[in-house]
């Protein structure tokens, strides 16, 4: 029998070794929605014509994610977009090699360029500009594994068994007392990277997301978890019956 999917402590060792982070996306796919497969990434010669066309080699990270999952759009792009390899490319400054995008283009997720020779470089965001007003690009996540798994995390988020709904102001301590804290690093929110963080929590059969004190997300495994977690933060959510 295999060893059961402990999220919180299999998510603690991910953030510690890359190798621990594509262990974590595996089992997290297994438990929360379908088994990794053979073909559910993208081919070495898909990723070294990548590398061909950019003049560059890229982090092994990045070549490691692609070609672990770089094809399962359930585990990437239910909202935003994994860009394939063909669609990897440089910002209009050269500044960062763009990797996934908001979905409706208003942010980007990149890594430094002058970070491409790291094997898991850290990974930087930028908020759609103009071009009389240019945005800056702002710290994400410090490696680009972490960047991963916030990513397959997120995009769960949109699954099925899901509801959100606008943050109150006793959320915070609900969710501290209720639920448990995940490792995750705290990241900025793109759409108000000055103000609070992005944090985890999980239940039993159930994934919370505090989006920076603004709203309140929620992934279960069952409709019963996910009536569950209503229950215990009441308020307007959007898709209850």
């Amino acid at each position: 029998m295999s060893e059961e999917f402990d999220l919180a402590g299999d998510l603690t060792a991910a953030c510690h070794d890359r190798a621990q982070a594509w262990r974590f996306l595996r089992r997290f796919a297994a438990a929360w929605s379908t088994p990794i497969a053979d073909g559910d990434g993208w081919r070495q010669d898909e990723l070294s014509a990548a590398e061909q066309r950019l003049g560059v080699q890229l982090p092994e990270a990045l070549k490691e994610a692609f070609a672990l999952l770089g094809r399962r759009e359930d585990l990437t792009s239910n909202q935003d977009h994994l860009f394939r390899p063909d669609q990897l490319d440089y910002d209009e400054t050269g500044r960062a090699l763009l990797w996934r995008c908001e979905n409706q283009g208003v942010a980007y997720w990149g890594i430094p360029v002058e970070d491409l020779r790291l094997p898991d470089p850290p990974v930087i965001f930028q908020l759609d500009a103009t071009y009389y007003s240019p945005e800056p690009w702002r710290p994400f996540l410090g490696r680009l594994s972490l960047a991963c798994i916030e990513m397959v995390l997120y995009e769960a988020l949109f699954g099925s068994d899901n509801d959100s709904r606008e943050a109150t102001d006793a959320d915070p301590g609900i969710l501290e007392r209720r639920f448990t804290r995940l490792s995750l690093p705290d990241y900025p929110m793109w759409t108000t990277p000055e103000g609070p963080p992005i944090r985890w929590f999980h239940g039993r059969d159930v994934l919370v997301c505090d989006f920076a004190t603004e709203w309140i997300w929620v992934r279960a495994r069952t409709p019963e978890a996910l009536e569950a977690v209503r229950d215990t933060l009441p308020g307007d959510w959007q898709m209850r019956p």
